[in-house]
């Protein structure tokens, strides 16, 4: 499933009722970007909003063994800071 910024919105609008700051735009190309990178390398199901999920809730991907006994593991740290570096680029 692609993420679009109206997606993004929605999505953040439903799961929190804070005002949502970022740039909708930019983390829709970049999780969309990050799921289809992982399906290509690791031939994984994966869909965008799992990678927008983990980033903004903290909500672990299994598939990719982002957490373990509810922490971060050192796969789950790297796609969180590869998910903040390319919103930044994508951003500017």
């Amino acid at each position: 499933m692609k993420l679009t910024s109206k997606k993004v919105k929605d999505y953040m609008s439903c799961r929190t009722d804070e005002e949502f700051t970022q740039c909708p735009e930019a983390i829709a190309a970049v999780c969309n970007d990050m799921a289809e990178d992982f399906n290509n390398e690791f031939e994984q199901d994966l869909n965008a909003k799992e990678f927008m999920k983990l980033l903004f809730f903290n909500d672990p991907i299994p598939m990719l063994h982002t957490h373990s006994y509810g922490y971060h593991t050192a796969t789950g740290r790297h796609i969180i800071e590869t998910l903040k570096m390319r919103y930044y680029e994508y951003k500017d």
